[in-house]
């Protein structure tokens, strides 16, 4: 029913109320005062109303956050879980270092791919058929791990995976950013960073509690406990509604109406987001306004989208040239040469990392919409270049011994700590909402490239450098990368927070281009009001 279906019935309400002996017609002096108490009577119960509406719509929003976040759970547990397994891979198939180097890397590199043919396949498919694909591809790749007689299977194995992990974590900050309303944006598109922290978790204790069965059989069912996200994958696609601007953009209008209807707490700001949206698709009276190709647009930018993607693609660059998959894969490595020698202990040190990871996510999630991006990207990045050095120093200055195991371990902590409270979740919070409607599935995909393209490059050179130069040099290293990161942050990301998602658009933009922008939606705010 809607607030004019309401203020009819009431009026109805009241006229009936009028007759024979009603107390408001004996009371002659005081109809004004009775009818002002129906209007706050109503006033609180359109306040009720309003606040059960607001619960039902975080709850479903929450909901579809969740369920889309669930592919970065597969990534999370294959970074996890391959660093304890590798130890046992090592042993069974006999394998090099440089193919453990590749084994662990290829993944990253390989899911670039999938990234890049994420952005064009949720654009064609949908955003929820994308996770749904991105799944399939991950569990035929663990099933092929989980058998693997050999290291050439085993690399088939990952590669699939990767594909798979690379239209994963792609999508599902896109969807995430699309569906949430502004004010919650933030700290709902950094639940798949939450979701990744857990699967690390999930890695690390997985490698705990099967590292005492045999060596040929423990890491197989390692890797196959990877497969069961993928049965909640599917149950999620069941429920999950898809993107309203993706609706849109295919002149879906009534369909991405329903949504909107759905997630926003207020009915009357969707019509209001509907028009933004149709602007920002370039659809004007429902009809396709006619747009340069998006690839094209994408290799020949406008000053504004040139410095988006410089945004986006070094955010994300930044996010592993910073050396979090190094720490991540092979902590035991670091504690290793810290003077840990017992591999159970080794594995319960990386459980260690897991849980300082997981749980300081939660402060981002708690703080990115109240105090913005760049605040905790600052805390972030500055902590990870102080913390990085004290992981080199320890392994270069100090003796293996409790001293040195005892910084390492608390230096790493510290580390990816940081990560987790800025650069970890802001990075894909800030490329799924900087980028204009039409291009924003493959200027993101771009984006998730650039990522893995430099988590494949640290995963797969990270022991040839230690050995080069020492792993207390290839943290000084590092350092020095994310001493770097302050300096882009500072320069290039601008504070999203609280703004809608064609609102950021402007900020990239220069005064003609901003002046332009402002009119047209001006003009499409003054259309929804006249309706």
């Amino acid at each position: 029913m809607g607030l004019k279906d309401i203020q009819e019935n009431g009026n109805i309400e009241m006229g009936l109320s009028l007759g024979g002996n009603n107390k408001y017609r004996r009371m002659d002096d005081s109809e004004l005062r009775n009818s002002d108490d129906f209007d706050g009577d109503y006033d609180a119960a359109e306040h009720h109303r309003q606040m059960e509406r607001s619960k039902t719509t975080r709850k479903y929003v929450f909901a579809c956050s969740v369920f889309a976040s669930l592919n970065s759970v597969l990534l999370g547990y294959d970074v996890g879980v391959m660093s304890g397994a590798i130890l046992f891979i090592q042993e069974d198939l006999k394998i090099t270092e440089v193919q453990e180097e590749v084994l662990i890397g290829i993944l990253s590199v390989m899911s670039l791919l999938g990234s890049l043919g994420g952005g064009r396949t949720s654009d064609s498919i949908g955003r929820k058929w994308t996770m749904g694909l991105a799944a399939i591809v991950f569990q035929l790749g663990a099933a092929v791990m989980t058998f693997a007689p050999s290291f050439k299977v085993l690399m088939i194995g990952r590669i699939l995976s990767g594909i798979g992990i690379g239209f994963g974590v792609m999508v599902a900050p896109v969807y995430i950013a699309e569906i949430s309303p502004t004010v919650s944006r933030g700290s709902l598109t950094s639940f798949p960073e939450i979701f990744i922290n857990l699967g690390i978790l999930l890695g690390y204790v997985s490698n705990y509690a099967f590292s005492g069965l045999p060596s040929h059989t423990n890491w197989r069912v390692m890797l196959a406990v990877g497969i069961l996200p993928s049965v909640f994958i599917a149950f999620a696609l069941c429920i999950i509604p898809e993107s309203p601007r993706w609706l849109v953009m295919q002149n879906r209008v009534e369909e991405a109406r329903s949504v909107l209807l759905k997630t926003n707490d207020n009915e009357a700001e969707v019509e209001e987001r509907l028009a933004e949206i149709q602007l920002a698709a370039g659809l004007g009276g429902g009809e396709k306004v006619e747009q340069k190709a998006v690839w094209r647009e994408l290799l020949s930018p406008s000053p504004a989208l040139a410095r988006m993607l410089i945004a986006g693609f070094g955010i994300q660059s930044f996010q592993q040239i910073t050396g979090i998959d190094a720490t991540v894969y092979y902590s035991p490595k670091i504690f290793q040469a810290a003077g840990i020698a017992d591999k159970s202990k080794l594995l319960a040190a990386t459980v260690a990392v897991g849980v300082s990871k997981t749980s300081f996510i939660l402060v981002a999630i708690i703080l990115i919409d109240r105090v913005g991006r760049k605040p905790l990207l600052y805390v972030s990045t500055i902590g990870m270049t102080v913390c990085l050095f004290s992981v080199g120093a320890t392994l270069s200055f100090f003796r293996e011994g409790s001293v040195s195991i005892a910084l390492s371990i608390l230096a790493v902590c510290g580390n990816v700590a940081f990560f987790s409270v800025g650069i970890g979740p802001v990075c894909w919070v800030l490329t799924s909402e900087i980028f204009p409607l039409r291009v924003r599935a493959q200027a993101s995909a771009l984006g998730a490239v650039g990522n893995r393209l430099c988590s494949g490059f640290v995963a797969m050179s990270f022991l040839s450098v230690a050995h080069a130069i020492t792993f207390g040099g290839a943290f000084f290293l590092f350092s020095a990368i994310s001493a770097l990161s302050v300096v882009f942050v500072y320069k290039c990301i601008p504070e999203t927070k609280g703004k809608s998602l064609e609102q950021i658009e402007l900020l990239f933009q220069d005064r003609y281009e901003l002046q332009e922008s402002e009119v047209q939606l001006a003009d499409a705010e003054h259309l929804v009001q006249k309706e």
